[in-house]
């Protein structure tokens, strides 16, 4: 049987490797690592892809949130309303530039922010709502915008894990005032370190991050503002501009994936396949079953059968030890709660075979079944 990981970087490197070799000799021939024209030529490709009008690179998506956040005037006695069932860095920013993280529990379907619990948690303090397009399909945008419209507020889009992901055509950064991509090496379109970006339509906005990045600079020696070492380098702009015209491709094979999984695992019990909403094309960076079984124990077998199933994410966001002194209990958010303790994400990645899916789906099926008994 073969061993298969959770996903596969090695499989992809071999796909492109003259594509990837030849923008890294490139860059290591110029040297010129520091902004350039490797790094605009990858902005203006991955704002026509996400269809924004502008990207701005970045250091890494956590920086994108905190960058997006801080340009937007997110400051001391705001408030953010996000999701706990996310990684901590959504919600990180928002407490380091001296906000307020308040969370809105999830959709046990979707495992989205619920647009249903947004309106009971607004306050004359909050400033933005930042859902998060989890596991690669966009939050409930139609819904999430006409409650920011109704109270005035703006919202950021954490599209870490949705690039290319579309809801009604529209992709990430056509809902919000910005959207915010991390290009971890694992991502759909992932670096070779850490990189990120902020896509947006608004000018003003772009051009306020684009300073904010390179220590507020307007020129090389002149600086309007204090800013941030937050820039993308030109080594790994020149790797995500080798992958990117490929990402169209990749996150369809994922769909194809997906669909496999869903076909094979609908009818054994035990196991809940993800649901997808209505005019969602969703972009599968995660594949994310629920279980009720012992799910640990489920989990456990899987990856001693050398299958690299994982947990996306163990502890919410309010039970976070950083996050102890908001003062937040088990039993506050149920939905995001019980996702912790029930799902699993199984190997998904372009470069995955009928035969690798196959054993995936029969090995956690004599799994379930064994540990049913």
């Amino acid at each position: 049987m073969a061993k298969i990981p959770l996903v596969d970087l090695k499989a992809q490197y071999a796909a492109i490797k003259d594509e990837i070799d030849t923008a890294i000799a490139r860059v290591i021939a110029n040297t010129s690592f520091i902004g350039g024209k490797e790094v605009t030529q990858f902005e203006e490709a991955y704002a026509r892809f996400q269809q924004t009008k502008r990207a701005v690179g970045v250091a890494s998506g956590t920086g994108a949130i905190y960058l997006a956040l801080k340009a937007l005037g997110v400051g001391a006695g705001d408030e953010v309303i996000t999701t706990p069932h996310t990684f901590i860095a959504t919600a990180e920013p928002i407490e380091q530039l001296g906000a307020k993280t308040v969370l809105v529990d999830i959709d046990p379907l979707t495992y989205n922010l619920d647009p249903a619990k947004i309106e009971a948690a607004i306050t004359p303090r909050t400033k933005v709502i930042m859902p998060v397009h989890l596991y690669g399909q966009i939050a409930p945008m139609d819904e999430i915008m006409a409650i920011a419209h109704k109270h005035n507020l703006l919202v950021v889009e954490d599209a870490a894990q949705a690039h290319g992901a579309e809801l009604d055509g529209k992709r990430a950064g056509a809902w919000g005032a910005a959207a915010c991509f991390s290009f971890f090496p694992g991502k759909n379109l992932g670096a070779y370190g850490d990189a990120g970006a902020v896509c947006t339509n608004d000018e003003a906005l772009a051009n306020r991050i684009a300073k904010l990045k390179d220590h507020g600079r307007a020129s090389k020696y002149a600086h309007d503002e204090l800013g941030y070492g937050e820039r993308l380098d030109a080594l790994q702009a020149a790797i995500l501009g080798a992958k990117l015209p490929h990402l169209d491709d990749w996150n369809a094979a994922r769909r194809r994936h997906a669909a496999y999984y869903d076909a094979a695992l609908a009818h054994i019990p035990g196991i809940e396949t993800p649901k997808v909403m209505a005019g969602s094309t969703p972009v599968y960076h995660l594949y994310v079953v629920r279980v009720s079984g012992d799910r640990d124990a489920i989990l456990a077998e899987l990856n001693k059968r050398e299958i690299g199933a994982g947990v996306h994410y163990p502890i919410p966001v309010h039970l976070q030890p950083a996050m102890r002194d908001h003062g937040w209990q088990e039993g506050d958010f149920p939905n995001a709660e019980r996702a912790a303790k029930t799902i699993i994400s199984l190997p998904i990645y372009p470069e995955m075979t009928t035969d690798h899916l196959s054993q995936v789906v029969e090995e956690l099926a004599e799994i379930v079944g064994v540990l049913a008994q």
